[in-house]
């Protein structure tokens, strides 16, 4: 799965280059950065069917998504009057751009000490205690429409060496989670079962933001800091069986996060 994601970007990004004026001077850059990829607490709704008690049980927990290392590419154009593709564009256009955006990171979560209800014939009986943690991945293409100013103008980088930068716009996540629950007595560290269900993924719309500082080192090199934020709202189906001393009862368990991700990264890029 992990080698999937990173193939699926690099064809996507190298398809791009394919068709690119070598050229032109418009330009454009491909960035390679690295970082770190963090997130705020968010709401989880978690429901377990559970025929062998003739209902279901029902919860939403604060998760706690593992911080993890992020890496990824970039390909873009500013719109400057020499002309994407040959297009001249206006004088005023050269402050706006476009860029393609892939990055791939872990996606694991883990939550303790929450609590089910329990709702046999869908009437509330009693609460368990349980236990959550998943192991997942995340990757994202985010489609980026950026704007930018430049400072420091001089006569190898006319437009600025320091070039601060906002883009937004709409992503496409491809995610996994892999959940393991254990169920105690409550009030208890009595184990009374515990459910896995196996990997599921999930291939949701999502937007991404960010906010950057490009320094130009040289006429076609670049340093690259930013800050990217990215909301997503997966939904994953997992059937498996509860174990426990009376044997196993089959269960569906459907979790549906609202992911918060937060990350930071630098990057080197080649303009040309």
């Amino acid at each position: 799965m992990k080698k999937s994601y990173a193939v699926a970007g690099i064809m996507i990004l190298a398809a791009v280059l394919l068709v690119l004026p070598v050229g032109a001077k418009a330009e454009m850059y491909v960035e390679a950065y690295l970082g770190g990829n963090f997130a705020g607490d968010a709401s989880y709704r978690t429901t377990v069917n559970a025929p062998v008690i003739a209902g279901h049980l029902s919860g939403r927990l604060p998760g706690h998504v593992q911080p993890a290392v992020l890496g990824g590419l970039k390909i873009g154009t500013w719109f400057v009057k020499e002309g994407f593709l040959g297009y001249n564009y206006p004088e005023w256009m050269k402050y706006f751009g476009f860029y393609l955006d892939f990055c791939y990171h872990r996606l694991d979560l883990k939550q303790g000490n929450f609590n089910f209800g329990v709702f046999p014939g869908n009437v509330f009986s009693n609460n368990l205690n349980a236990n959550l943690e998943t192991e997942g991945t995340a990757a994202t293409l985010a489609f980026m429409f950026a704007a930018r100013y430049g400072f420091f103008k001089d006569s190898e980088v006319p437009f600025g060496r320091l070039q601060p930068y906002i883009a937004v716009g709409p992503a496409i996540l491809w995610s996994t989670q892999d959940p393991t629950v254990d169920f105690f007595a409550l009030n208890t560290s009595r184990n009374i079962g515990q459910f896995s269900g196996g990997p599921r993924s999930s291939t949701d719309i999502a937007l991404a933001v960010e906010a950057g500082l490009r320094y130009m080192a040289l006429k076609n090199v670049s340093l690259d800091l930013t800050f990217k934020y990215r909301w997503a709202n997966p939904s994953y189906t997992f059937s498996g069986a509860v174990s426990n001393t009376g044997g196993f009862a089959p269960v569906t368990f459907k979790y549906e996060p609202t992911y918060n991700l937060f990350s930071f990264q630098l990057g080197a890029a080649y303009h040309f």
